[in-house]
């Protein structure tokens, strides 16, 4: 804005300056020629009036050319051509008139009764001619057939308005600077309160909801200001009764799922002695008893997860970091759950990090677990490392040969409490019961604490996939978990 402001300032500025040189050079050059113009006529018809008055008709030649040097001389030497009939005298014997005294002009002397003049270039400079018939002084004012006419230089008058065009002209070039340093004031002056208020926008766009821009004035950017400030206070009352309401909707859920712990586990106590005399009950009581057992672990479940959620939203959690082997710790987080049958592993040897074992459990525990419960086998775990920009990283990757994920589930998968059932079936084999949308939300913070992150993508956009040739084209979800390689001093150095 501000290059538009000062080129527009200095357009206008030049095209005025211009528009202002071509009238003023145009006003003069008039009136310098016309004062130069009149002069010569009333003098030029003064004079040969009374140089006239002594000369007899009908003229001969020498008697002409005396006459032309009178009028010359009293007119301050110009050329001066008398003709009479046939004859013709001129008082500069040497100069060229015929070729500055037009045809036009002579018509217009011969057949008017006072002077005419006509402004000519000769030899690429200007001259004035002027031209006036000699009338009988009686009272029927007779033209005598004389005609003078005299040649005015105009090359001074046309110097001194080349010299007026010339300083018009040296004088733009200041007007064009003084234009652009008003230009520059101008963009400014208007254009400070606009960055002040961008800079707050931005600020304000990047979390510092107590960025305000100071009113100054009465004007259109005054309003504007006094707008973003309202608009800022307001999202900022929003933004803090969302936060209040947000903190006491953790702080409830967190009592609750405290609170619900002890009743819990008598239940749970209860329940398991009824699934373990469930093969002594009746069958109806039997079938209660294993459904009893299996919601409240279920129950006990949902518990925990909401209990470590609310971990992490008080930021209470801490690593217990260690040097762990990632691959003895995916398999044995697998025969804990019984899974080592149904999943493949492809697992790297000797890939040795700096991380949370139990966090890395958890993580391998949900991931897989999602596979078996939403995926169709076989379901693979592959752990590997990758070398980037920023460092070594440690992959681990869970897939499954189910029906994926669309876009817009994956974009939300990580979400707490989302389930995306309707485009993913659930395992025949699996009887674990429907999860609670939980366990990737844990798995990412989890993942989040080491400084590491989790995506998903589906396994038809990746090229290379180890088992493809063997099952054919890949289908199903691919998790994968990131996390930079730490390793300990010991081992660093």
């Amino acid at each position: 804005m501000r290059v538009r402001l000062v080129v527009t300032f200095v357009v206008v500025a030049l095209i005025s300056a211009a528009t202002s040189t071509a009238l003023a050079y145009r006003d003069a050059r008039t009136a310098v020629l016309q004062r130069t113009q009149n002069a010569a006529v009333d003098d030029f018809r003064k004079q040969v009036g009374a140089v006239a008055v002594d000369f007899d008709l009908p003229p001969d030649q020498q008697s002409l050319s005396r006459f032309a040097a009178k009028v010359s001389e009293r007119i301050g030497g110009k050329i001066v051509v008398a003709r009479y009939q046939d004859l013709s005298a001129t008082s500069d014997s040497f100069a060229d008139t015929k070729s500055r005294i037009t045809v036009e002009l002579r018509a217009a002397v011969m057949t008017g009764d006072g002077a005419g003049f006509q402004r000519v270039r000769w030899r690429g400079e200007p001259y004035l001619v002027v031209g006036t018939p000699v009338m009988f002084a009686d009272g029927d004012r007779r033209a005598s057939g004389l005609e003078v006419y005299a040649i005015t230089d105009l090359r001074a008058e046309s110097e001194d308005t080349a010299a007026l065009l010339d300083s018009v002209r040296a004088g733009i070039v200041p007007v064009v600077l003084l234009a652009a340093v008003l230009a520059l004031l101008a963009a400014g002056t208007v254009l400070r309160p606009v960055r002040k208020l961008g800079r707050a926008t931005r600020e304000l766009a990047a979390g510092d909801l107590g960025s305000r821009v100071a009113v100054t004035g009465h004007d259109e950017l005054a309003d504007l200001a006094r707008t973003f400030n309202d608009t800022a206070d307001a999202l900022q009352a929003s933004d803090a009764e969302l936060r209040e309401q947000e903190a006491k909707a953790r702080r409830f859920v967190a009592d609750v799922s405290h609170e619900l712990r002890t009743p819990l586990a008598a239940m749970t106590m209860v329940a398991t002695v009824l699934e373990e005399d469930a093969d002594q009950l009746p069958p109806d009581a039997a079938r209660a008893a294993r459904t009893v057992g299996a919601e409240t672990a279920r129950l006990s479940r949902l518990v925990e997860d909401l209990m470590e959620i609310s971990r992490f939203d008080a930021k209470a959690v801490r690593l217990n970091a260690a040097e762990t082997d990632l691959a003895d710790t995916v398999r044995a987080s697998l025969a804990l759950r019984g899974w080592t049958d149904r999943v493949r592993t492809d697992l790297r040897e000797g890939v040795r990090a700096v991380v949370d074992r139990r966090r890395i459990d958890v993580i391998v525990a949900n991931l897989v677990g999602n596979a078996l419960r939403h995926g169709a086998p076989p379901v693979t775990v592959t752990l590997g490392t990758s070398r980037a920009a920023d460092g070594e990283w440690v992959v681990l990757s869970v897939a499954d040969h189910g029906p994926g994920l669309p876009s817009d589930a994956r974009e939300r998968v990580f979400d707490r409490f989302y389930k995306a059932d309707a485009a993913r079936t659930r395992g025949a084999a699996d009887d674990s019961g429907q999860g609670s949308g939980l366990g990737t939300a844990i798995a990412l913070e989890n993942a989040r604490l080491h400084g590491g992150t989790i995506e998903v993508t589906d396994a038809t956009d990746i090229a290379d996939v180890a088992d493809t040739a063997a099952d054919g084209p890949r289908r199903g979800a691919v998790f994968t978990l990131r996390l930079p390689l730490r390793h300990t001093e010991e081992d660093a150095e």
